[in-house]
């Protein structure tokens, strides 16, 4: 069997983790009706195909040996406590830095990682280890 993902989102680690779990192809909602017939037709020659601004992405995180958009140490920190529940201000405390400090951390890392809410993040942190499910 071919799986085709069709999907909004063009997260470097999802696409890895969709390749991982066995898919062949990956589409973005938005491209032309046109990519959808390329990458069946490809599927069916069991030949995978991916979105032109997914294969960028992927070519680019390749050539650089690491991921496109890598989160710091400190975002690394910053989602690991998002990540178990705790609130800004806890982790302006622990981390010793402010609360708007924290704010900017999280929506910074929340668009290097094209993540919409909070949910998303703990799935991202999981995924990666960050924290154990």
């Amino acid at each position: 069997m071919q799986v085709l993902i069709l999907t909004m989102h063009e997260s470097e680690e999802l696409v890895r983790d969709v390749l991982s779990s066995g898919a062949r192809g990956y589409l973005i909602k938005g491209d032309d009706a046109h990519e959808l017939v390329a990458a069946v037709d490809a599927l069916c020659r069991r030949k995978p195909f991916f979105a032109s601004s997914v294969a960028e992405r992927i070519v680019r995180g390749y050539r650089s040996g690491r991921p496109s958009n890598p989160i710091s140490p400190r975002e690394r920190e910053i989602v690991q406590l998002v990540a178990e529940s705790r609130s800004n201000k806890e982790i302006a405390a622990a981390l010793e830095i402010s609360v708007k400090t924290v704010e900017t951390h999280r929506a910074h890392i929340m668009a290097k990682l094209d993540l919409h809410s909070v949910p998303e993040l703990v799935r991202y942190a999981i995924r990666n280890h960050i924290i154990e499910s």
